[in-house]
């Protein structure tokens, strides 16, 4: 966003400092020539509006790129940007028609109320008897995939598969989807089963105004009992920037009308409902709560109460890897019984694992579900999870160095010799700032600290950067923008892929002063919150 008169005054200044002129020594002046150069072909690129444009959005790699010569120079730098942008778009619609987006669920039922739940004096003569018997009671697999055909048009092909207590069926679909506009989509959708005849479904979405849409699905399933009609509609609307009303009406075979309110903050989910039906009535209210850690840590509850019973869920889910959530939920109903439900999701696969405990309200189900998993969990994540991702962590950083060795190590060579082409410039800022009280950086260092008790064996990696912070002050006065400082005048990256911090120990008007700064952040200095307290 530098103007070109912002451009002109850094060029100027970078080539009073690495003009080879002012340099005797031979070494020095051959670094200088390097540098100066770099300089030169950097105003360039940057004075020049369409090469500019085209460094911005495609970097050094683009003003490599052949064919350049084609655009006419006439163009501004927003048309390029619009061309880029139409390019990108076409790119975009290409990748979108090679992409299938694979979703698939698998969920296992676990009967192991033998655990909790015993025939203990019936059983006792026959041999096993003594080990309890957990078996796998059914199982249920789906899998779909998008196949996009143009634009605007989508196939979904989806398949499932279910068997429980030794009978077993599964249905396969085909959905054809169309966007209509920017308001709305239309579905059609064809399915057959072993279990159920053929299905014609019909499924339209439209945005009635900014604010709230509708949903309508027809249905059509045959079978040996004729034709079973169904129609479902849903509106929507947003009551406010977080929330969300809706109505649903339902007819068919479980004919039904359900009303509900969901609030989505960046802290918390609230969700109440209300469903008035054949077969099932009921009232739920559901809360979660959303940490602002790095794990993404949730912890949730929720009661519901209808003709069917009343249950009560509660359960936490964490983030255990870069694509997977691992989740666990305790259900406890009248009369359901005790569960323990555990959700894994790993990228787009979901696999869910609901294992009931007893079909009675027992103490000891409740403590051994709630207990069980979070001890399971806190040995897994100390000793399996967390070793893993620290090895992985190394492994990707030990990678992006080894590829980034050679251009570092230049890197490195170009800020050594800056720092030295800067120490006659850095000498006169240094007396005209002590002239007038101004600002002196008297230490700073670049690069990975290491504050934290926990990361106390983990090694300090900065560089001394007193040099090229001084040579950067003018008129009393520091400003970094938002932008890494590896890439100022005499910075390299000492610390690739890390964490990089910026600490600074300054003196203004004979005032110590400290600063610590992330890597990206934005920097201006002296500021009176920076002082050293002389008491302290």
């Amino acid at each position: 966003q530098a103007s070109q008169e912002e451009l002109k005054a850094a060029y100027r200044r970078l080539c009073m400092l690495y003009h080879p002129d002012k340099h005797r020594d031979p070494e020095l002046k051959t670094q200088a020539e390097q540098l100066f150069n770099l300089v030169h072909q950097a105003y360039e690129v940057l004075s020049d509006p369409q090469t500019r444009a085209i460094y911005d959005i495609y970097g050094r790699r683009g003003l490599e790129m052949e064919g350049w010569e084609v655009v006419e120079r006439k163009r501004t730098a927003a048309e390029i940007r619009e061309e880029f942008e139409r390019l990108q778009r076409e790119r975009e619609e290409r990748r979108l028609q090679q992409r299938t987006n694979p979703k698939g669920t698998i969920s296992v039922g676990i009967d192991a109320t033998d655990l909790f739940d015993r025939y203990d004096e019936e059983y006792e003569d026959v041999p096993g008897s003594s080990f309890p018997q957990i078996e796998i009671n059914k199982m249920h697999i789906s899998q779909s995939i998008e196949a996009p055909l143009t634009s605007t048009d989508t196939a979904i092909l989806s398949g499932n598969l279910s068997t429980q207590n030794g009978n077993g069926g599964g249905s396969i679909n085909l959905a054809l989807r169309r966007v209509t506009s920017a308001k709305g989509w239309g579905e059609l959708e064809f399915g057959a089963g072993d279990l159920h005849g053929p299905l014609f479904g019909l499924k339209i979405f439209r945005n009635l105004t900014p604010r709230c849409f509708i949903t309508t699905n027809c249905a059509l399933q045959f079978s040996s009992r004729g034709v079973r009609p169904g129609l479902t509609t849903v509106l929507a609307r947003n009551l406010d920037k977080n929330t969300m009303g809706y109505l649903q009406w339902r007819w068919g075979i479980q004919s039904a009308m359900n009303t509900s309110i969901v609030r989505d903050t960046k802290t918390s989910h609230f969700t109440v409902a209300m469903q008035l039906g054949i077969p099932h009535s009921f009232m739920m209210v559901s809360y979660q709560h959303k940490f602002q850690d790095e794990d993404q840590t949730r912890v949730k509850g929720s009661l519901k109460a209808g003709f069917f019973g009343t249950i009560v869920e509660y359960g936490a889910e964490r983030k255990i890897s870069r694509h997977s959530v691992l989740g666990a939920t305790v259900s406890v109903g009248v009369p359901q019984g005790v569960s323990l439900k555990i959700k894994l999701n790993r990228a787009s696969q979901t696999y869910f694992f609901p294992v009931h405990l007893t079909d009675q309200l027992l103490p000891s189900a409740v403590f051994y579900a709630t207990v069980g998993p979070l001890v399971i969990y806190f040995a897994m994540h100390r000793l399996v999870i967390k070793p893993y991702l620290r090895a992985q962590k190394e492994r990707e950083l030990e990678k992006q160095r080894e590829s980034t060795a050679s251009d570092i190590l230049q890197k490195k060579q170009e800020a050594e010799a800056a720092v030295r082409l800067m120490q006659e410039s850095v000498r006169r800022i240094i007396e005209a700032e002590e002239a007038r009280m101004g600002l002196i950086v008297v230490n700073a260092w670049y690069g990975k600290f290491v504050n934290d008790n926990s990361r106390k064996n983990e090694k300090v990696k900065v560089i001394d950067v007193t040099v090229p912070l001084q040579c950067l002050v003018k008129d009393s006065k520091l400003i970094l923008t938002e932008a890494s400082k590896a890439g100022l005048p005499g910075f390299y990256d000492p610390c690739v892929g890390e964490e990089k911090s910026l600490k600074v120990l300054y003196q203004f008007r004979g005032v110590l002063h400290q600063v610590m700064s992330a890597d990206n952040e934005a920097l201006r200095i002296p500021k009176q919150s920076h002082r050293i307290d002389a008491d302290g």
